[in-house]
């Protein structure tokens, strides 16, 4: 089997697929943030900020940090070329409730966005400054999808805590998003 060269691996090959890929990881992230919340707003207030062993510790300070790098540092990224100093452990809100409604609202703004990117624009760079204000120039495609997979990681991490709680948790596997659009059921 031949070995992809750099260019092939940095996606500056064969774009147009990318649009619809991306596309899809962003509408899974949409659908999966919001069935998360189905099951983490059942969570009695307790439980949702006690220490459950998370990176950012709690089930809050973990939805927390996803508010915090989606939309404060890598969304103004993409969209803005503006890169924000904020720590990755910022507590933007305090109020879950507040907080919630700032994660539902944001995560759709992403499908927009990558309806919003020309072809090119995926096999380009993301030139940025990181949060410890190191500059950085990186493949655009694989820098994006990173975004999806860091998010995946972090839901994976509070069902995993909400589990172990005694709480039931969602089926959030991407696939179940597209057998259930494939039946031509809504998907939120």
């Amino acid at each position: 089997m031949k070995r992809p060269s750099a260019t092939e691996e940095s996606g500056a090959i064969g774009t147009a697929p990318l649009r619809g890929y991306f596309a899809s990881l962003a509408r899974y992230h949409a659908w999966a943030t919001a069935k998360l919340y189905e099951h983490v707003d059942r969570l009695d207030d307790a439980d949702y900020r006690k220490d459950a062993g998370l990176f950012f510790k709690s089930v809050h300070g973990t939805l927390n940090h996803l508010l915090v790098a989606e939309h404060a540092a890598w969304y103004p990224r993409f969209a803005e070329g503006v890169s924000n100093t904020v720590a990755l452990d910022a507590e933007l809100e305090s109020d879950r409730g507040a907080l919630r409604d700032r994660l539902l609202a944001a995560v759709p703004r992403w499908q927009t966005l990558i309806a919003s990117f020309d072809d090119a624009r995926f096999a380009g760079t993301l030139d940025y400054t990181t949060t410890r204000g190191i500059a950085q120039s990186l493949p655009f495609a694989p820098t994006l999808g990173h975004l999806f997979n860091h998010a995946t990681h972090h839901r994976g991490q509070i069902t995993a805590a909400v589990t172990a709680m005694g709480y039931p948790c969602p089926e959030i596997d991407w696939v179940w998003m597209l057998q259930a659009e494939s039946r031509g059921r809504t998907t939120s």
